[in-house]
C-alpha cells in the first residue's frame, strides 16, 4: 500500500465513522400517520410515573419494556382515543421535553406543565386539564411542619424544580435561604430527607404523594391570603404543542367534554393507583428487606438499563479508539512535495484540529442536545435516538483518543521510523507492521480508562430519552420513594461495571506483555557456546 492509498483511505474512513452514523436514521423516527407522540418524564407521581406492567391503565414507553402510568397517562388516553390516534409515549427529562417538541420528535407534552407566559412564548398551550395550588413539602421532624404562613419559612432552605415558576415563587418567602435548583422531583426529595434543604415548593398532588409514602415527609398548605401569590396559568397544568399546531383546537374541544368532576376522580384514582402508595399498603402485613423489594420491582428495568450502558459504552469506545488511530496515522504523514496535496492535508489538519477542540472542550451532555434535537430543528433530519447516542459517545472518545494516539506514536523511538524506511518500508507499512502495534500497547491503560468513563458518563444521554442505567434508577426512585435505597443500588451496580472492566483490560495487557520471565535467543547461543 503507497502513502497515497493510505492517506486516501484514512479520510475516508474517518468521513465514514464521523457522518455516516446519524444519516442511517434519517427519518426513521417521523412520526407515522396515525400516531399521537406524548412527552412525559415519567417520575412524577401521581402526574406520570413508571412501571413494569400495563396494570391499571398503564401504557407501555417507546423503546422500553416498562409502562407508564399515572393521571397525564389517563387523559392523554381520552385524548388520544378522541382524536382516533394511537398512543405512544415518550419518557424523556424534563430538560428534553421543549427541545423534543420544537424539534418534532413529540407531538405534544403532557406531563404537569404549567402554561407559563415565557414557555407560551415558545410553544401553544390547549385549555387547563387540571388545576392545583402551591404547597411546601418539609420534614415532619422540622418547626416548619407547623407552618400556616410562606412568612414561618423565614430562613429555611428552599428548592424547587429547574425551568418551573415554582423556582420563581420561593423569592415571596421573606428572608428565604433560596437554593439552587434542582433537576427532578427524585433530586429533591433526597435532599429533602438528608437535611441538605429543609423544603420544596411542590403542587398539591405531588405533595399528597410524598406524604402518603413517607411518613417522615410533611406537605404543608396555605390559605389564599398567608400562600404564594399567583397567576391563573401559574397553577394550572396544560397540554404544550407546537406553534401553530392545528390540532389544539380538538384537543380543547376534547378536554371541554371531560366535567370537572371526572378529572378530580382521575387524579384520586391516579394517587391510589400508585405503585409507592400500593407497596406501602401491602408491606403491612408482610416484611421483606427493602433492597430485596426494590429489586423484585425493578430489577429487569436495572439489567435493561445496564444493558444499554454496556453497549454505548463498549461501541462508543471501541469505534472512539479507531476514530483516534486515524486521526494518528494522518498527522504521521509526510507532508506532500504536491501542492494540492499539501494544501489538503494543511485543511483536513485543521478541520481535525477543530474536530478535537470542539468535542473535548464542550461537555457531553450539551453535545447530545444539540446533535440530537439541533440537527432535527435546522435540517429537519429525525435521528433515531440509539444510533445518536452510539453517534454522539463515538466521536467524543474520538477526540480525547486522538490526543492519546498521538502520545502513543511519540513514545515510540524515532530510530524505529528510520530503520523501517532504511530497508524499504513505505510509510504505510512502517505504521502497519512497526508502530500501531507498539501504540496500541501503550495506550491500552488509557483506553481502558475512557472505557470506564464512558460507563458513567453515558447517564447524561437521558436528556435524548436513552434508557440508560441511571435514567432506569431515576425513574424508579421517583416511583417508589426510596430515594437512598435505589441510588445505591444503582451505585453498586456501576461500580461492579467498572471494577469488571478494569480486571479484564488488566488481563489484557498482561496477555499483550508476554511472560514475566523469558530467554533471549543471543543468551542461549553464549550458553550452547560455553558448553563446547
Amino acid at each position: 500500500m503507497n502513502r497515497r492509498n493510505f492517506s486516501v483511505i484514512a479520510f475516508i474512513a474517518l468521513f465514514v465513522s464521523l457522518f455516516a452514523a446519524p444519516l442511517v436514521s434519517h427519518a426513521d423516527e417521523k412520526t407515522p400517520e396515525g400516531e399521537l407522540r406524548v412527552g412525559m418524564e415519567a417520575g412524577y407521581a401521581p402526574f406520570n410515573w413508571t412501571q413494569n406492567n400495563d396494570r391499571n391503565g398503564a401504557v407501555q414507553i417507546q423503546g422500553d419494556k416498562s409502562y407508564a402510568g399515572g393521571y397525564d397517562v389517563q387523559m392523554t388516553k381520552k385524548i388520544a382515543e378522541k382524536m382516533n390516534r394511537k398512543l405512544v409515549i415518550v419518557k424523556t427529562e424534563w430538560d428534553g421535553l421543549l427541545p423534543a417538541l420544537q424539534s418534532g420528535k413529540i407531538d405534544a407534552i403532557i406531563a404537569g406543565m404549567s402554561p407559563t407566559a415565557e414557555r407560551s412564548k415558545e410553544i401553544d398551550f390547549s385549555d387547563p386539564y387540571y388545576e392545583s395550588q402551591l404547597v411546601i413539602v418539609t420534614r415532619k421532624d422540622t418547626k416548619y411542619a407547623k407552618a400556616t404562613s410562606i412568612k414561618d419559612f423565614s430562613g429555611a432552605k428552599v428548592t424547587a424544580q429547574l425551568s418551573t415558576f415554582h423556582y420563581d415563587v420561593i423569592s415571596q418567602i421573606p428572608g428565604v435561604n433560596k437554593q439552587q435548583a434542582m433537576d427532578n422531583f427524585p433530586a429533591m426529595r433526597v435532599a429533602l430527607e438528608s437535611g441538605t434543604i429543609d423544603g420544596y415548593v411542590s403542587e398539591r398532588p405531588e405533595g399528597v404523594t410524598a406524604e402518603s409514602v413517607n411518613s417522615d415527609l410533611k406537605m404543608v398548605e396555605f390559605d389564599d391570603a398567608n400562600g404564594f401569590q399567583t397567576n391563573p396559568e401559574d397553577v394550572q397544568v396544560s397540554v404544550g404543542m407546537r406553534k401553530g399546531d392545528s390540532d389544539v383546537a380538538q384537543v380543547n374541544q376534547i378536554l371541554a367534554g371531560i366535567s370537572k368532576e371526572e378529572r378530580v376522580k382521575i387524579m384520586d384514582q391516579a394517587i391510589k393507583d400508585q405503585p409507592a402508595s400500593d407497596e406501602t399498603q401491602s408491606s403491612s402485613g408482610k416484611k421483606e428487606n427493602v433492597f430485596v423489594r426494590i429489586l423484585r420491582q425493578n430489577g429487569m428495568m436495572f439489567l435493561r438499563g445496564t444493558g444499554v450502558t454496556l453497549m454505548l459504552a463498549i461501541i462508543g469506545t471501541t469505534v472512539g479508539t479507531l476514530i483516534g488511530l486515524l486521526v494518528g496515522v494522518f498527522r504521521t504523514l509526510p507532508i506532500s512535495d504536491n501542492s494540492a496535496k499539501r494544501g489538503f492535508q494543511k485543511l483536513f489538519g485543521w478541520i481535525l484540529n477543530a474536530y478535537i477542540e470542539i468535542f473535548r472542550g464542550t461537555p457531553m451532555i450539551v453535545q447530545s442536545a444539540v446533535i440530537y434535537y439541533g440537527i432535527a430543528m435546522a435540517f429537519g433530519i429525525d435521528l433515531n435516538r440509539t444510533l445518536a447516542a452510539l453517534f454522539i459517545v463515538s466521536i467524543n472518545t474520538g477526540a480525547y483518543m486522538s490526543e492519546i494516539v498521538r502520545g502513543g506514536i511519540f513514545a515510540v523511538d524515532p530510530g524505529q521510523f528510520e530503520a523501517a524506511h532504511a530497508i524499504g518500508m513505505t510509510h504505510g507499512q512502517t505504521m502497519r507492521k512497526v508502530v500501531l502495534p507498539q501504540v496500541l500497547r501503550n495506550i491500552l491503560p488509557a483506553t481502558g480508562n475512557e472505557l470506564v468513563i464512558n460507563i458513567k458518563d453515558t447517564s447524561v444521554l437521558s436528556i435524548i430519552s436513552v434508557s440508560e442505567l441511571f435514567f432506569q434508577g431515576k425513574s424508579a426512585a421517583g416511583t417508589n420513594y426510596m430515594f437512598f435505597q435505589t441510588y445505591f443500588i444503582i451505585c453498586v451496580i456501576y461500580f461492579i461495571l467498572t471494577f469488571t472492566a478494569t480486571r479484564i483490560l488488566r488481563v489484557v495487557e498482561k496477555k499483550m506483555d508476554g511472560p514475566s520471565a523469558y530467554v533471549r535467543l543471543d543468551d542461549v547461543d553464549v550458553a550452547i557456546g560455553e558448553d563446547k
